[in-house]
């Protein structure tokens, strides 16, 4: 399996009021949060790529800036702007 492929995996699996970092998935599967990122970028939409935030619970800027309404669509916990990553962090 491809890191592309493994970050799918990763990302499919977080669930609706939930986000993970790329440094959170980057450690479940073994590389870096930038190649994360990179594979991120490469993911077709149907992955749930807003619930990928950056460490200090910021939204994806990508997709027209549409993460931080999708999430709180979703009823992720949010301080602010950003993801409450003490509260919805994916495990």
């Amino acid at each position: 399996m491809n890191i592309i492929e493994e970050v799918r995996e990763v990302v499919i699996t977080i669930p609706a009021g939930s986000a993970a970092s790329y440094g959170d998935i980057a450690l479940r599967i073994g590389t870096t949060a930038r190649q994360v990122g990179r594979a991120m970028s490469l993911l077709d939409d149907g992955v749930p790529w807003w619930r990928v935030v950056h460490a200090d619970g910021t939204p994806a800027a990508c997709h027209g800036g549409q993460a931080p309404e999708l999430l709180k669509r979703e009823g992720t916990p949010m301080r602010g702007t950003r993801v409450d990553m003490e509260r919805a962090r994916h495990r």
